[in-house]
């Protein structure tokens, strides 16, 4: 036998049979953390039926081989919109697409209900795993006869900021103060310069004819539970209070873990590594701020003279922008010249993780996506943080509230400096009245690095599951 083969027993054999189709909105921050928890599930023994489009496919990592036959990756072309201006052929996701053609991208996704019903139907599934885009699959849900599950790739703070059945936020101005649902004292809530955008956003009218804010409350009324990529020991509070808004405790909401991925084994080899390893211990910070980012080239350029005032040493994984020509012009004239042996530009993907394991690594500066928060403090590292999006600000605020960011100040136009920028990495990183945060980042890691606790906590998830599919 080979090492990833086993016997499987009574209980294992029923657990095999259970069967769970997931469909992801096409955004990375969606399919990743679905793909991360797809991975979980057929370790687990489920198999699992992943749904996206060819170009989305492409760009997941592989199947480990040991759990390949229980986790099958199935494309479904994009249909294709009569307009090419709206949705150029190609762009599958997000990332593809500036942000006023997301609302094209929704119309394109939504088409593809025909074909997903017909899977569904052909299947019989035990359960179907959806986020907060696909309304249509509480339908198709409903028709079979098969249970939904709300799957949160936000944290449970940041879907209870939004969700309640009954009140909605009615205002930008709402949205610059904690829900009063909470019952408890928050610091959540947006600034001025961004309320106005992200509430047009959720509750606006779009191209697809539906809003995301009608989309997600329709899913979550037809799901039978709700999962969350979180861990009590991080919102407890937030959890609760969601539990109490969705249904008073008559709807499970699950926290599943941190949905780890697997530490990358051996020796990291390359230029990036070569250089880290030269590198002190705990002194170089990682600059990323991932794919569905789009900044500017002033916010860019800000961002780097920032890093430079600093005189911190630092790795830029910098994706190159839309509007750049070419990867020189992307950062400012001559900064990395002024900046060579301190500091190192990465122009494209860089194996974030592997980086953000490496000893030399002391700290992050992000936008304070969830999976960035999780991927940073799992190592222990302090997180400076510039939010710009959905989530973010919300992610920021609890961050800065639990003592384990450093939220760079930013004008009342939202604009940020130079100055605000390398104040904030000092603080986080060498200063010594940032020396408390730096402990506490560091004991943070206990809680999201910890495998056992979040194992146990996705077991629980699974015993359900096993217990309430379609067939029981």
């Amino acid at each position: 036998m080979h090492g990833n083969e086993k016997i499987l027993d009574k209980e294992d054999m029923a657990t095999t049979r259970l069967h769970m189709v997931m469909v992801p909105w096409s955004a990375f921050g969606h399919l990743i953390p679905f793909f991360q928890l797809a991975l979980q599930l057929a370790k687990a023994g489920i198999k699992v039926s992943f749904i996206s489009t060819p170009g989305n496919i492409k760009r997941l990592p592989n199947v480990p081989s040991n759990i390949a036959t229980l986790l099958d990756l199935l494309v479904f072309p994009l249909p294709n919109l009569d307009d090419e201006q709206q949705l150029p052929e190609g762009c599958e996701a997000t990332v593809d697409i500036p942000f006023e053609k997301i609302q094209y991208l929704k119309i394109a996704y939504d088409l593809l209900r025909q074909p997903v019903k017909q899977f569904v139907i052909d299947q019989k599934p035990d359960w179907i795993l959806i986020d907060a885009i696909p309304h249509w699959m509480v339908e198709i849900a409903q028709e079979q006869h098969i249970p939904l599950i709300n799957f949160s790739v936000f944290s449970a703070s940041v879907y209870s900021f939004f969700m309640n059945q009954t009140l909605t936020r009615s205002s930008p101005e709402s949205l610059m103060s904690p829900p009063e649902w909470f019952g408890f004292s928050s610091p959540l809530r947006y600034p001025k310069s961004l309320a106005t955008a992200m509430h047009e956003g959720f509750h606006g009218e779009n191209a697809s004819g539906i809003s995301d804010a009608d989309r997600v409350h329709k899913i979550l009324q037809a799901s039978k539970a709700v999962a969350f990529r979180t861990c009590p020991e991080y919102e407890a509070e937030y959890l609760n209070a969601f539990e109490k808004i969705t249904g008073n405790g008559s709807k499970p909401v699950f926290p599943i873990g941190l949905l780890l991925p697997e530490k990358p084994q051996g020796r990291q080899t390359g230029e990036i590594f070569r250089w880290l390893d030269v590198q002190k211990p705990n002194s170089v910070v990682f600059v990323g701020f991932g794919s569905e980012c789009k900044l500017s080239k002033e916010q860019t350029h800000e961002i780097a003279y920032g890093v430079e005032l600093s005189g911190l040493p630092f790795l830029w994984a910098l994706r190159k922008p839309h509007w750049a020509f070419n990867e020189l012009d992307a950062l400012p004239c001559g900064f990395q010249e002024r900046t060579r042996g301190r500091g190192m530009v990465c122009i494209g993907w860089a194996p974030q993780l592997e980086i953000l394991g490496h000893s030399s690594i002391g700290g992050s500066l992000c936008h304070a996506g969830w999976g960035s928060i999780i991927e940073t403090l799992q190592f222990g590292h302090s997180l400076v943080v510039l939010p710009f999006v959905i989530d973010q600000p919300l992610n920021a605020r609890l961050l800065v509230d639990k003592g384990l960011g450093v939220e760079i100040e930013r004008s009342e136009d939202g604009s940020f400096s130079r100055d605000d920028i390398a104040k904030a990495l000092r603080l986080a990183m060498v200063s010594a009245e940032g020396e408390k945060l730096r402990i506490q980042t560091r004991e943070a890691a206990q809680v999201f690095g910890n495998r056992d606790l979040h194992d146990s906590y996705f077991n629980r998830f699974v015993e359900y599951l096993k217990e309430n599919g379609a067939a029981n």
